[in-house]
């Protein structure tokens, strides 16, 4: 498993709509987007180790969903539906994390024209 985030897809692929059949491993851009991806699906070890496990077995571990689902001992169709759930969660996580940003961003202008 590769560390500092560089296993997984980049931001944009979790965000992309995409057919069943079209699913692909994508190589992150850059570094820090990597590591953005990385802390993304690392705040869903807790809450939903489901989908986190299976982040994991499709991406760093590269299994796909047939071997995905082998490991879990589920179905394809499983598996293709949890990553769709994890794709839905990781937008609103990116979509939470642009917002704190934003508020940060603003904030910080208002203390600098107070000055």
């Amino acid at each position: 498993m590769a560390g500092n985030g560089l296993g997984f897809a980049s931001q944009s692929s979790f965000l992309i709509e995409r057919s069943l059949s079209d699913r692909e491993l994508r190589i992150p851009i850059d570094e820090v987007e990597a590591s953005i991806t990385h802390e993304a699906v690392e705040a869903l070890k807790t809450p939903r180790p489901h989908l986190y496990e299976v982040l994991h077995l499709v991406y760093p571990f590269g299994l796909g969903a047939g071997g995905t689902a082998k490991r879990l001992g589920c179905s394809r169709s499983n598996v293709y539906a949890l990553l769709d759930v994890a794709d839905r969660v990781l937008a609103a996580w990116f979509t939470e994390r642009a917002e704190r940003q934003a508020k940060a961003k603003e904030a910080s202008e208002a203390a600098y024209r107070q000055r």
